[in-house]
């Protein structure tokens, strides 16, 4: 067994040492293809494994570049895309390998076993996507397609963090931030002059702070002005990107990239991804009017608008529910969450996590062991707390892959968990809101889904080759738990007095769980919507913003005021992976809310059903279908029931 890579980057070598291992690659390649009666052993298998190594260089840069940002990171990264761009369109391209990996289909694919027909298949089909079959004028201008879109991508996701980071609104008046939580105030208070003041930001915990909590109006429409314009120079990026989406895949075959995208995916057609979408839009609409009313009921005399929904939301919510989500937030102080995360991931799944002592980049960074009957499995990092040059919201990114190399030697898979919590301090921890613990959840089911694999193909294990529209269902399955009251107890005790949140606080809870559930569901098709329509044809300039205008028509109870320019930092699908599947999120939850509601029908602990789960779904990865795991997992076809129930949609 390999022992795990050490977390190391070099900025001043990085380049020389890409280049390096893309010239040994270039090497093996040429060898391969040299090899004159090419199998599966001594061509596909080393041709996969090629992957790990790149990953290994490059995602501890990626990595670095989103989480301590810094003008050195971002021109190594900016420098190292081409590069890696021009390597995978060479890759993607090759004809000569296109054709190796259909030869050995053709005379092995039935004495192959299932995870290697699943590396031949989705080869194929990547090379295929990649336009290894085109002819020479053609891959040429994918290449240039390929190249200026990673250039792209990256500027406009260094455009939003900037902007994020270039912001502050400083408040002198003490009577502007009364009601905010004490635990955000002391994040944002300062002396200057012998006066306290108060610096609100557009980092999460600081914007969502004063969104919920801040009594001034005025204040809240600047901040929100201030985070829906953000990075208005994407906005020539947008039109650029859409374009050359469009040709790229039209020089493939289809007819635009909503197709494209889909050919990789479970969903077997536009229509019905449309329909789909449209279909939550009928269920919702008529209980989200009915959510708007009972909020505009609560702010008489008020012309509700975006910058209003969180802060008489919250007002409303604790007049409905008896919930003050601050009352919450003494027991979900952040170290005592993950270790009863841990222990409820141990009674679920009967798996182990051990902190261990490393030097990695950031003070506030943990790693973590994970073993299964005291058999070492896997190795998690966490960076969970925002600071400035750290990209906003939270993921996880896998390291290493479980896999078995050429000797027949295993390696163990590792991940990044990052989020961007409440900073703790010197005199105060970090207090997490109820929603941030369900985020961790969320990416502990991304994290879990990559490091429990025990498949030995590479290209198919943990997160690698699960359909993009399938990949949310482990976190989405995960986070649900983060409501059980079984669960909760684990972990959610007073900071400072250990007592375990009550019976009727939870209860509390969650009823409270879909609260405005209709308006949220409306809200996440919305973006499904725009980024489906966006991609199903080219758009540029202002019909961008019409074809926003003209979903928000149907799914907007209010409508945003004009200058909100959402799409300009709608990162998921313009600097990262959800361009024409951003609707992935609810074609996952179908999955999610019925293996979730089977397991708690079952009885959480003590659940059959859970470590099948582990069993089939974790530990295949993507080396079979997403529908025939869940499949082989249930005993029966998925059932779209229970997202609605999941939702408390009627």
């Amino acid at each position: 067994m390999q022992p795990f890579a050490d977390f190391k980057l070099d900025l001043e070598t990085f380049i020389p040492d890409l280049s390096a291992l893309i010239e040994i690659n270039h090497k093996t390649i040429a060898d391969s293809l040299a090899i004159p009666n090419k199998t599966y052993a001594n061509f596909v298998r080393p041709f996969d494994l090629m992957e790990e190594d790149m990953e290994l260089l490059f995602t501890p840069l990626s990595h670095i570049n989103a989480v301590k940002n810094s003008e050195e990171s971002q021109k190594v990264y900016a420098d190292a895309l081409p590069i890696l761009t021009d390597y995978s369109t060479f890759i993607g391209q090759n004809l000569a390998i296109y054709e190796a990996f259909k030869v050995i289909k053709e005379n092995e694919y039935d004495t192959l076993n299932t995870e290697e027909r699943r590396i031949l298949d989705l080869n194929i089909l990547h090379f295929e996507l990649a336009g290894a079959h085109l002819d020479d004028a053609s891959k040429q201008r994918l290449s240039e397609i390929n190249l200026r879109k990673s250039t792209l991508t990256n500027d406009f996701s260094q455009n939003v963090l900037d902007a994020t980071n270039a912001y502050e609104k400083i408040i002198t008046d003490a009577a502007d931030v009364e009601g905010i939580p004490e635990s955000d105030l002391e994040n944002a208070r300062f002396e200057e002059d012998g006066v306290s003041k108060y610096r609100f930001t557009l980092q999460m915990p600081s914007y969502i702070a004063y969104m919920t909590y801040g009594p001034n109006r005025s204040i809240r429409e600047e901040l929100y002005r201030a985070y829906t314009t953000r990075a208005p120079q994407n906005g020539v990026i947008i039109d650029e990107l859409m374009a050359l989406r469009q040709e790229s895949a039209q020089l493939l075959g289809f007819e635009n990239y909503a197709e494209y995208s889909l050919a990789s995916k479970m969903a077997p057609s536009t229509e019905s991804v449309l329909d789909f979408l449209n279909s939550l839009v009928e269920a919702s609409r008529k209980q989200g009017m009915r959510e708007l009313e009972e909020l505009r009921a609560i702010a008489p005399g008020i012309d509700l608008q975006s910058y209003d929904t969180a802060y008489y939301g919250e007002i409303l919510k604790k007049a409905q529910y008896d919930i003050d989500e601050e009352e919450y937030r003494p027991y979900f102080e952040q170290r005592s969450v993950m270790n009863g995360m841990f222990t409820f991931l141990n009674v679920l799944f009967g798996i182990r996590f051990e902190e261990i002592e490393l030097s990695l980049w950031d003070d506030k960074a943990s790693a973590y062991d994970v073993y299964e009957d005291d058999e070492l499995m896997a190795r998690v990092y966490f960076d969970l707390e925002s600071r400035k040059n750290k990209r906003g919201g939270a993921w996880m990114n896998n390291f290493q892959t479980h896999h078995c190399d050429t000797a027949g030697c295993t390696h163990l898979s590792s991940a990044f968990v990052v989020c961007n919590f409440p900073p703790s301090s010197e005199t105060s921890p970090s207090l997490l809101r109820h929603d941030d613990v369900v985020t961790l959840f969320h990416e502990m089911g991304h994290t879990l889904h990559h490091l429990l694999s025990k498949v030995k193909e590479h290209g198919v294990s943990g997160v690698n080759g699960v359909e993009w529209d399938a990949v949310e269902f482990p976190s989405q399955f995960l986070e649900n738990f983060a409501y059980e009251p079984k669960v909760l107890k684990l972990f959610a005790k007073h900071h400072e007095t250990g007592e375990i949140l009550s019976d009727e606080m939870i209860a509390k809870l969650i009823r409270a769980k879909n609260f405005q559930s209709g308006m949220f569901m409306l809200r996440q098709v919305e973006f499904s919507l725009f980024d489906f329509e966006l991609h199903s044809k080219l758009y540029q300039g202002d019909e961008i913003q019409n074809l926003l205008n003209s979903v928000r028509a149907k799914t907007a109870l209010i409508r945003p005021p004009e200058y909100n320019k959402f799409q300009n930092g709608f990162s998921h699908i313009f600097s990262g992976g959800y361009s024409a599947g951003y609707y992935s999120y609810k074609w996952a939850e179908v999955l999610s809310a019925d293996a979730y509601y089977a397991i708690v029908d079952e009885g959480v602990f003590g659940s059959e059903l859970a470590r099948k789960y582990k069993d089939v779904v974790l530990a295949k990865g993507g080396s079979q279908s997403m529908q025939e795991l869940f499949v082989e997992m249930m005993g029966r076809e998925c059932e779209s029931k229970n997202l609605l129930r999941l939702s408390g949609i009627e």
